[in-house]
């Protein structure tokens, strides 16, 4: 009994010592794989240097540890610029794996047997090329290593300025088919930066809706309150100008109408025929006179068809010209269509409100018609 717990005893003892012993040993750091470091252009042409004998001693040998995959290093960011703002990542991903499968020795190839009710031969061309042998992926690594070593070692590539191919691309937009093509205008641009502002609005509401369902509805619901809001003033301003009766800009006064002769030369023609003791032609000048000026306004569209009463009629019976135009009007008709005598006194008053409502002032008028 005493000689097996001796015995234990040893054996636990030995097997602390062996622990230890391991755990006392300096741990070897792994060089990653895979991973990638930044190189100068003299580091990359060291490292391809140096994988050449790596891949002729693996060729030679074709044993685990000449072919060990971790001997081919990580992989390279070289800069492709003097100032090395721009980098390209080489990589040896390839390298690793040939390496890998340079460990096996090459087997023959054993065509596959052929079956018993196969009596035809097949013809030439439907055979398949044998695929290449570990031996020449090795030989060939070794002629792409040089190569790449040759262009590592030459001057960087200058870009062409292409100027033929420009040329080309000029002559083919100046074509038929790309006549309408033009760049985006100001306005593409500014409906754009709108809807992507829309799109983003309704994106942030939603967002808003998840976490909180009032907040999202809110948003909406102001935004649909709001364009709703713009809708009934822009018909507001629409009737307000309906209702003075505006007309376009664009159209000029109808033939005949009384704006389509200045008012200026109405009332030239007024104080000539004032001036020769014409009243009754006097005060039908300058009431023409009036007329064209309001008109020319835009007070009302213009045609000549109109009788006095009906040009009275157009005018709001809020507007402040409405007393002197009524005023007026019914001089004139009292004198040119009623026949009545005029005096002096008479084309005055006349002359007195035409001149008023061409210059837009609304003295107070007493009396009526």
């Amino acid at each position: 009994m005493r000689v097996r717990f001796v015995l234990a005893s040893a054996a636990l003892a030995a097997i602390f010592c062996s622990l230890l012993s391991h755990a006392a040993l300096p741990v070897q750091p792994i060089t990653p794989v895979g991973r990638w470091q930044d190189a100068t252009l003299d580091q990359y042409r060291q490292h391809l240097q140096a994988l050449v004998p790596l891949v002729q001693a693996c060729a030679a040998a074709r044993d685990i540890k000449a072919c060990d995959p971790t001997l081919v290093g990580p992989d390279d960011r070289i800069p492709l610029a003097a100032n090395g703002s721009e980098r390209r990542l080489v990589r040896f991903g390839w390298l690793r794996v040939l390496f890998s499968r340079a460990q096996d020795k090459d087997t023959p190839d054993t065509p596959p047997p052929t079956p018993p009710f196969t009596q035809r031969t097949p013809p030439k061309d439907s055979a398949q090329p044998a695929p290449p042998t570990t031996s020449q992926l090795l030989l060939d690594a070794q002629a792409r290593l040089a190569q790449d070593l040759i262009q590592a070692n030459g001057a960087p590539a200058v870009p062409q300025p292409h100027a033929a191919e420009r040329e080309a691309m000029k002559q083919v937009l100046a074509g038929r088919d790309f006549r309408d093509l033009a760049e985006p205008s100001a306005r593409d641009s500014l409906l754009e930066r709108l809807g992507n502002w829309l799109n983003h609005l309704f994106e942030s509401a939603s967002r808003f809706g998840e976490r909180s369902a009032w907040i999202g509805r809110v948003l909406v619901w102001g935004f649909i309150l709001a364009v709703c809001v713009g809708l009934v003033w822009s018909l507001m301003q629409l009737e307000r100008r309906w209702r003075i009766r505006l007309v376009p800009e664009d159209f000029g006064p109808a033939a005949g109408a009384a704006s389509a002769r200045p008012w200026q030369k109405w009332l030239e023609d007024a104080r000539a025929a004032a001036a020769a003791g014409q009243w009754r032609e006097a005060i039908h000048f300058v009431y023409w006179a009036s007329i064209s000026r309001l008109e020319s306004k835009r007070l009302w569209p213009a045609d000549r068809a109109r009788t006095p009463r009906e040009y009275l009629a157009l005018v709001a019976t809020d507007d402040p010209r409405r007393p002197s135009l009524a005023k007026l009007t019914g001089s004139f008709e009292r004198v040119w269509y009623g026949g009545r005598g005029a005096a002096e006194s008479d084309y005055r008053q006349a002359e007195a409100l035409a001149t008023a409502l061409i210059a837009g002032n609304t003295p107070a008028t007493g009396g009526g018609q």
